[in-house]
């Protein structure tokens, strides 16, 4: 049997026959020359690797070992991933013979290079740049041609580093292909998007995504644009939320907009979504759950601020479990009913709110659930934010008797609970 580790003993004794005990006493030379040494035996001993895993290749490691593959065999012992498990067996069956399924032998690749490697003059940096190189040779020389330029780049590699041999590449490829390849006009890649959208256990999504440059640039803009900072408001109250949740508002005021297209595949500009199905108890008290599309549940409070503009299609249950209402098509807010409160409110109608119509839902002063209708004097204008807090605070919104909506403040903030209205959309 081979005595690796013998041999390994051997070489570790023949690079280190004086190496002190104790390295704070070596000079400076000692040191410098222990990591010349300590390289040379990795990179000696990690060619030795590179032989075996050639050898389990050519007998095949499902009948030695029941895996799939050498690499996979070699990840779960190394304690490796696939890909980079997968790396260090191409570089062992490029560098090292193998044998086909009828016993032929298979040369290596690289020959040259991998008795460079064998000596510990090259590292694996170096292995995989020349294989690179050599496959991107021209496929038309001899195989006298293709050796002979391997032989270059091995006796090069142990004392050059990426850009000599790279400056070499581009001399082999005016030695070999003196004409240069058929000039073609390259096909565009597709650009690569990724979006992974999946529900956690606690309820929330979790959203992942690889974009490409422009695109990601185009969204960073356009999450940016939403998520600045709400200005002070009329009470000096700052705005305290993290980037991240800036950043994350951003993201639903943006699927908003898009829902809210009338080009919108499926939507056709109104703000539905999925289906909420929820008793109507729970949906006038505010009490209970919903069911969200028959695979998850929400409050009947969120519920209540989703039916506003719709964002949520509701299907009302009564007591015996029959469908009382569909989301008529009477409770959503029509393009000239938008236009009209979009003229007359000019953003988030909240006192001291900056948002345009654009970023604000449609809210029923009196809820449509409780009987109220949906006409402009029972409507009015509400960025996400402040739609929220007129739903769970203590904020309440009425209709003047001029038409115009106005706020009345909790008794915390102003105790004799005066109206306000916001004035920074009609200047």
């Amino acid at each position: 049997m081979f005595d690796f580790f013998g041999y390994y003993e051997g070489v570790s004794e023949t690079f280190f026959p004086e190496l002190p005990q104790e390295l704070w006493r070596a000079g400076k030379l000692e040191l410098a020359h222990g990591v010349q040494h300590a390289l040379q035996v990795i990179r000696i001993a990690t060619a030795c690797l590179g032989r075996f895993l050639a050898e389990i290749e050519s007998r095949g490691v499902k009948d030695l070992y029941g895996h799939g593959s050498t690499a996979s065999w070699l990840a779960e012992i190394a304690g490796l991933s696939r890909g980079e498990a997968g790396a260090i067996v191409k570089r062992a069956i490029a560098l090292n013979p193998t044998r086909a399924l009828d016993g032929t032998e298979v040369p290596p690749v690289a020959p040259a290079t991998a008795a460079v490697a064998a000596q510990g003059l090259v590292g694996d940096e170096r292995i995989d740049q020349i294989l690179e190189i050599l496959k991107n040779l021209p496929t038309d020389i001899s195989a006298e041609e293709r050796a002979g330029a391997e032989q270059i780049l091995a006796n090069l590699a142990p004392n050059a580093g990426p850009r000599q041999l790279a400056k070499a590449e581009a001399n082999l490829q005016g030695l070999l292909n003196p004409n240069g390849n058929e000039p073609k006009d390259p096909e565009p890649k597709e650009p690569r998007r990724e979006i992974t959208l999946e529900r956690r256990k606690d309820g929330f999504w979790k959203l992942t995504g690889l974009l490409d440059d422009e695109t990601g640039a185009r969204t960073a803009v356009a999450l940016e644009a939403h998520a600045q900072p709400r200005p002070v408001d009329e009470f000096g109250q700052a705005d305290l939320r993290m980037k991240c949740e800036r950043m994350g508002d951003a993201w639903a005021e943006l699927l908003d907009l898009a829902i809210a297209c009338p080009d919108q595949p499926g939507t056709s500009g109104y703000r539905t979504l999925v289906h909420v199905t929820i008793g109507l108890e729970e949906l006038k008290s505010g009490l209970g759950t919903a069911c969200l599309d028959f695979v998850g549940t929400m409050t009947a409070r969120e519920a209540r601020l989703a039916a506003c503009d719709c964002l949520m299609l509701p299907v009302v249950m009564g007591s015996s479990g029959e469908p009382l209402d569909m989301g008529r098509l009477r409770r959503f807010v029509t393009p000239g009913q938008r236009r009209a409160l979009n003229i007359r409110d000019g953003g988030c109608a909240f006192p001291g709110c900056h948002r345009k119509p654009k970023n604000c839902h449609a809210h029923h002063i009196h809820h449509w659930a409780d009987g109220g209708p949906t006409d402009l004097r029972n409507l009015v204008l509400l960025c996400g934010f402040h739609h929220r807090l007129i739903h769970h605070g203590d904020w309440e919104v009425r209709m003047a008797a001029d038409g115009l909506p106005e706020f009345i403040p909790p008794q915390y903030r102003d105790p004799l609970r005066k109206p306000r209205r916001n004035t920074l959309h009609h200047v």
